[in-house]
């Protein structure tokens, strides 16, 4: 079978590279399309994965650059589909992938777990056969949407698919044995954050001096750091970032990805941001796993908060974190199952949706 991959983001690396790489151990040819966003190129050549290169994700500024995009990268995905012959295309909510397999005649699998990503669920979903999401999205996405008993940080922190190195911990000179704060900023650019915007720089340095009376300090950005705050930034290979977020007392972001992955680890968040909360964020803060805010003081009162519960209740979070996850598949038996048998594994699904608990 050929099965052509495409990635639109980081996570979707993630998401992905145990798929890919099983996949063709059992002798399929897979393909992966990658757009040039943040560190997608970085995690995918770290993990020696070859990819096309799809571009930057915009033509110019704003909406109108983004959507002259979409018709650019339908180009380039039309000229791969002739040059590779996809059997089957998987992918995170990719409308090129999508006008293309309906253009082609290609069965689209999709995964979506962003309620207010509206514009671009508009792009590909009258062309996608099948929209996979969490049993926590709250849309309706019609006759084709199917959910399935997990996450998608499942498919790499999954405990079957992960466990935290504490070598590794040691290597980028992270004492483990005291608390640590993780800060992450991120650089608003993706479609469904226009208009949303983070931390001043000012709330910033102030909330890692206060963290810094409990426990040291670690940013991962990006972007650029100001120069008062670079001696803080995490040196890191893109790939081990997740054993970092096992390991940290706290986490404090404007990423709701690293805030989610934080809940399948046991580790608590804070999520910067004034967007309301996505199906899966909402499921992880209501398990105490995650905490949505956005003004600093807010902030700064329940990081410390944080901290003081995590000295004083060392196994609160991991116990959280195990009721939250509990009756959960192992998702990428479940889509390697999905695919190898697809129609099929879409018909049984239709008329036995808990078939998928073969896969727990």
């Amino acid at each position: 079978m050929k099965i052509l991959v495409d990635v639109a983001h980081p996570a979707n690396v993630h998401y992905f590279k145990n798929f890919i790489f099983e996949m063709k151990n059992k002798g399929h040819e897979v393909h992966i399309t990658a757009r040039d966003k943040d560190v997608s190129f970085l995690l995918l050549e770290e993990l020696g994965l070859p990819y096309y290169n799809m571009g930057k994700g915009n033509l110019g500024k704003g909406i109108i650059g983004k959507i002259l995009y979409v018709i650019y990268a339908d180009f380039l995905m039309f000229k791969q589909f002739i040059k590779f012959k996809p059997d089957i295309v998987v992918s995170f909510s990719s409308s090129y992938a999508a006008h293309n397999c309906f253009l082609f005649r290609k069965p689209h699998i999709t995964f979506e777990d962003t309620e207010h990503a509206t514009a671009n669920m508009l792009l590909y979903k009258p062309f996608t056969n099948m929209i996979l999401t969490p049993l926590s999205f709250y849309k309706d996405m019609g006759k084709n949407h199917f959910k399935f008993k997990g996450f998608m940080e499942l498919f790499y922190l999954h405990k079957k698919r992960f466990i935290p190195n504490p070598d590794l911990m040691k290597s980028l000179g992270i004492d483990i044995s005291k608390p640590f704060v993780l800060f992450r900023y991120v650089s608003w650019g993706a479609f469904h954050d226009i208009g949303q915007k983070g931390l001043s720089i000012e709330d910033k340095i102030s909330l890692i001096s206060e963290a810094e009376k409990y426990a040291n300090v670690y940013i991962s950005s990006e972007g650029e750091l100001p120069e008062e705050l670079k001696k803080y930034q995490l040196k890191i290979k893109a790939n081990d970032i997740h054993h970092v977020l096992a390991y940290t007392s706290l986490y404090v972001g404007e990423g709701g990805t690293m805030a989610s992955e934080c809940a399948m680890l046991g580790t608590p968040s804070i999520y910067v941001n004034s967007l309301p909360l996505m199906g899966y964020l909402k499921d992880a803060n209501d398990h105490d796993l995650l905490h949505h805010l956005s003004s600093y003081e807010e902030i700064k009162e329940r990081m410390v908060s944080i901290l003081k519960k995590q000295k004083e209740v060392p196994n609160y979070y991991k116990s959280q974190r195990d009721k939250f996850l509990e009756g959960k598949i192992e998702p990428n038996s479940f889509l390697i199952w999905l695919i190898e048998s697809y129609p099929k594994s879409k018909e049984i699904l239709k008329e036995s949706p808990d078939y998928q608990n073969k896969f727990i």
